[in-house]
């Protein structure tokens, strides 16, 4: 296994970080284990959940992917081998009103209610990374590309919610603080707030990256590399996309397009073009088209993880190889040239 440092840290992660969004309704708690399990003996520290988990998100599975980890940890006593990650809520009125009515904002009262019941949860005194799971304010974010100007805000001032988590740390409940779905702007202004208070410097940033969405690129990156701020790439094999699985309108069994067909982000006419070509290309050179996606995110120097979700042992075990594959600079090439005819098919 492979490691890098978490932001301007001290703590190094496994470039592989082990995703947990389907334990708890894809995966039932045995099966989480024998993953938790096998990627720690692969070498894999880094485990990220969420309270939103499972997904898709319901009342009836809140906070089940983390009581799960709880479980885990308890029975195993290797708290101490693990970086462990969570992330708060953001507002969602119409999706998650099981979450403090979907109503959450980023100030003391609901980010110290979120951190307390993770920690009950995952049966832990503390936690290492704890993110914001989307701005609490609109923004282009979530597959939307153009800015749109907001009419009406309620958004908590940027400098509360680093005080709030400032106090956290302090108190020993986190040691780290990240974002997740993110713009530049966001993150920059986070990281002033910081530097001009003397609070919590974001470490992280949590967003969608892959071979399908590579918008990450555009501002962030530099942001990432500049400012010691890696991205932790989620969705690295567009919900399974990537593995050529799904071509041919094919929908295999238990998969999670399958089982949810509304999660289309990466199912686009475009994005289908464009992983007919990726897959081809990985066939070309005899290499597994997931492991050829997962090794370019490795790849990238603005990269800290990234973020595997598996829901067979099969697919994990094949998923943290990919730390093992090197990419030659003609598939490299293969895959610019692909991207430079199908942009951003999924952002």
């Amino acid at each position: 296994m492979e490691y890098r440092k978490l932001g301007h840290t001290d703590i190094d992660v496994s470039v592989i970080c082990l995703g947990s969004m389907t334990w708890g309704q894809q995966n039932t708690a045995e099966q989480a284990f024998e993953q938790m399990d096998y990627a720690l003996s692969q070498g894999i520290n880094f485990f990220d959940t969420a309270e939103l988990y499972a997904i898709p998100p319901r009342a009836e599975t809140y906070g089940r992917t983390e009581e799960i980890i709880g479980a885990w940890l308890k029975a195993r006593g290797k708290r101490e081998q693990i970086v462990l990650a969570s992330k708060i809520a953001g507002p969602g009125e119409e999706w998650i009103p099981h979450i403090r009515n979907g109503r959450t904002r980023f100030n003391r009262a609901d980010i110290n209610a979120a951190v307390d019941a993770s920690l009950q949860r995952l049966q832990t005194d503390y936690l290492d990374l704890y993110q914001l799971h989307w701005p609490q304010r609109e923004a282009n974010i979530f597959g939307k590309l153009g800015f749109e100007t907001p009419a009406q805000e309620h958004m908590t001032p940027i400098m509360e919610t680093l005080e709030a988590l400032g106090e956290l740390v302090k108190a020993g409940k986190i040691r780290h603080i990240g974002l997740s779905n993110e713009t530049p702007w966001g993150v920059m202004q986070f990281l002033q707030y910081a530097d001009q208070a003397d609070l919590p410097r974001v470490v992280s940033v949590q967003n969608p990256y892959c071979l399908l969405n590579r918008t990450y690129e555009i501002g962030l990156a530099e942001v990432s590399w500049r400012e010691k701020v890696g991205l932790l790439a989620y969705s690295p094999l567009g919900f399974g996309v990537l593995s050529g699985k799904y071509l041919a309108g094919a929908r295999p069994q238990g998969a999670r397009l399958s089982l949810f067909p509304d999660y289309t982000r990466y199912s686009s006419a475009a994005a289908i073009t464009a992983t007919e070509k990726y897959v081809a290309l990985a066939q070309q050179h005899r290499l597994d088209p997931a492991q050829m996606a997962l090794a370019y995110a490795n790849s990238r120097p603005f990269l800290t993880s990234t973020i595997i979700g598996a829901t067979t042992m099969g697919q994990l075990k094949s998923n943290i190889e990919s730390i093992n594959l090197t990419l030659s600079a003609e598939v490299l090439e293969g895959i610019e040239a692909i991207h430079a005819e199908h942009s951003n098919p999924s952002p």
